[in-house]
């Protein structure tokens, strides 16, 4: 009998909230083999899923940065990954490797283009990849180092600083000499922030008086915003900014999920205080990635850079209700989906 293999595809837009069953569908079908490659491939096995809210964005048919993901298709994400076989020289058996595309497959067949090798600094973790050295540190690096440009003795308000990606930029802001306020959405985040990652400041928005407190964090207004949220967080810190502030437009988890998005009403302050206000993907700095890759890893292998992750447990089939909860702040740090436990060994 041959090997079966879970794949989730995508069954019907959300329109709202993520409701799991019926966003996506979930099928056996028969894994694909080594016979079944052709020039240039590799067979996977995946074993990590990493989740991040940008995947949301991919399941409204609209333009972007990257075509939707279709009705029909596998879900498209990062994964870390075991080759099973290959027909390029590029790589073995056994090699661990990231690869992107439609991942969502407990065994498939990926160009060699969308594979590369695992490479970890000493003292890294197979996770690592996929987290302060992967597209989330990237975009932690390239958002303030390039964008925010903190300098020192200057403040950075950093929104979801206890997220994946909120959490290193942080951490580069201090790094780089700046007094930085994280914004996260319970009192054990907050801890983790002041306690572990060094902020300076920790502020739980669901407090009662967290606008209160918000002031009372930027008493010399904000130099540098980095935002992953959007939102009422967002026109706060419009209204806080200082002139000449820098705003890192990174992401908007706050309005992925709505109907009507809210917008900043204290958008005047960009003309007045004269802001500048960017956006920015990864891909724009895709020549640089091996030099932001060196100075992650040194920085991590300094203890400069802490980092914590969020595993979901339960295989591929927990995929989707983990996308659903990387939305009600159930994560610290990197949220990722264990589909098979690394130390388990290959099986074709």
């Amino acid at each position: 009998m041959s090997r079966q293999t879970l794949t989730i595809r995508l069954a019907e837009r959300p329109k709202g909230d993520i409701v799991p069953d019926k966003v996506f569908k979930q099928e056996k079908t028969p894994a694909p083999t080594a016979a079944d490659l052709k020039d240039n491939q590799v067979l996977l096995e995946t074993l990590y899923l990493s989740l991040d809210p940008a995947q949301r964005g991919w399941l409204n048919d609209t333009r972007s940065y990257v075509p939707p993901v279709q009705i029909g298709e596998v879900m498209r994400g990062g994964a870390i990954s075991r080759v099973l076989a290959s027909t390029t020289p590029k790589f073995s058996s056994g090699d661990l490797v990231q690869n992107s595309g439609n991942t969502w497959t407990e065994v498939g067949i990926f160009p060699g283009e969308a594979v590369r090798p695992v490479s970890l600094p000493v003292g890294a973790r197979l996770t690592d990849a996929m987290n302060v050295l992967g597209g989330t540190g990237l975009t932690a690096y390239f958002g303030m180092t390039e964008i925010g440009q903190p300098k020192s003795g200057e403040t950075v308000v950093v929104s979801g600083a206890a997220g994946a990606t909120g959490s290193v930029a942080a951490q580069i802001a201090k790094i780089m000499g700046a007094r930085v306020v994280g914004i996260c959405g319970d009192d054990e985040k907050a801890r983790w922030l002041r306690e572990d990652l060094g902020l300076d400041v920790a502020l739980n928005y669901k407090d009662p008086d967290f606008r209160k407190k918000f002031a009372e964090a930027t008493p010399d207004y904000i130099d540098v915003f980095y935002d992953n949220v959007g939102g009422e967080q967002l026109d706060m810190a419009l209204k806080r900014a200082n002139k000449f502030a820098r705003f890192v437009m990174c992401g908007q988890i706050s309005n992925y999920n709505k109907t009507e998005i809210v917008g900043p009403k204290n958008i005047g302050a960009v003309v007045t205080m004269r802001i500048r206000m960017q956006g920015f993907i990864i891909f724009d700095y895709a020549e640089r990635w091996g030099e932001a890759r060196k100075q992650l890893a040194q920085w991590l292998s300094e203890g400069k850079l802490q980092r914590k992750e969020t595993i979901i447990k339960g295989g591929l089939a927990a995929a989707p209700e983990g996308l659903l909860k990387l939305f009600s702040g159930h994560n610290i740090g990197k949220m990722l989906v264990e589909v098979k436990n690394p130390d388990d060994g290959a099986k074709l």
